[in-house]
């Protein structure tokens, strides 16, 4: 049924812009020939619009991978850093939520792990959407920042780094069989700001998948049942994205992007200080308005480094000073 809609949509989307260029070249016709010049406009107007709403259509094309469609997973660590890497990675996870929320997607977290002063050291969430893991995939890697340290009493320049790593959510359609005598299950208190529950039993539910090295927690929920049943569902995506990457052929360049969250295996870096630049690594755009990127408006960097995974291409990558 998803299938179905989806192809009904992409079709229904070609009918309309069609029937709509006809309605706007009509006007901008009857137009001309009683030198009307608001109607004119209209009609230009009408066609801009159609021309942003193909732009957009045809990005959506990138989207075409086997899991693309499916709802995702984002996990986001901190880096070498202490503080101020666990700060950033709240920055970063308030950074995709508020994109996942400008696209009317919905957003649950699923763990986290709170910083020892500000910030967390690790968090997942599960976004839920359509393409969500399409548009998120190319998000995968370390993210730098460098700005002036909020923490630091000396107002000194700090960098600092963070990963994100994002795998889909599999549905009844795809098998994955997993031993569970390759798992080891640990359970432990929830963490959070207190009240009734938290802190007071075992809910919270870490899954190994010792031949993997993988490793999934969930404490959402309030029963240990409930974050069980969702952990072995993070596992057998986790597993499923791993095969996935073993069928693309960028797979090593992808894996060396994750393997230090440090220097050398950045995909963006986001510069507030001595200037304001956001750069992505891999495909070379750039924004001049951090803020503007940090509330969310990532899409032009998901739009090119989706381009550059389906139509390839060398893209010089040079680090910013």
């Amino acid at each position: 049924m998803r299938e179905r809609t989806d192809l009904e949509d992409r079709l229904g989307a070609i009918t309309r812009m069609e029937r709509e260029i006809e309605d706007a070249l009509t006007l901008i016709e009857l137009g001309e020939a009683e030198g009307d010049e608001d109607t004119i406009k209209e009609g230009e107007e009408q066609i801009r619009a159609l021309e942003q709403d193909a732009a957009r259509r045809q990005v959506e094309t990138l989207l075409s991978g086997e899991a693309d469609q499916n709802d995702t997973y984002l996990e986001v660590h901190s880096g070498a850093g202490g503080t101020e890497s666990q700060d950033w990675a709240n920055i970063l996870l308030r950074m995709y939520t508020r994109w996942a929320e400008r696209r009317k997607f919905k957003v649950e977290l699923l763990d986290m792990a709170d910083g020892e002063e500000a910030g967390i050291k690790g968090a997942t969430l599960l976004i839920k959407g359509h393409n969500a893991y399409g548009w998120l995939k190319t998000e995968s890697g370390v993210h730098r920042l460098v700005r002036i340290s909020p923490f630091d009493s000396n107002a000194r320049r700090h960098t600092s780094f963070a990963s994100i790593w994002v795998y889909p959510v599999i549905d009844d359609r795809i098998q994955i069989d997993i031993k569970e005598s390759d798992c080891r299950i640990d359970t432990f208190r929830s963490s959070g700001a207190g009240g009734q529950h938290v802190n007071t039993t075992d809910s919270a539910v870490r899954i190994t998948h010792i031949p993997s090295g993988i490793v999934v927690a969930c404490q959402q929920e309030r029963s240990q049942h409930k974050n069980r049943a969702k952990a072995w569902d993070m596992l057998r995506a986790r597993l499923y994205e791993a095969e996935l990457k073993k069928r693309e052929e960028k797979a090593s360049a992808e894996a060396a992007s994750k393997t230090d969250i440090g220097w050398g295996h950045q995909i963006r870096s986001y510069v507030l200080q001595p200037y304001q630049l956001v750069k992505d690594l891999r495909t070379g755009t750039q924004s001049t308005a951090p803020g503007d990127v940090l509330d969310g408006d990532l899409d032009p960097f998901m739009e090119a480094a989706l381009a550059q995974r389906v139509y390839g291409g060398e893209v010089e990558v040079s680090d910013i000073d």
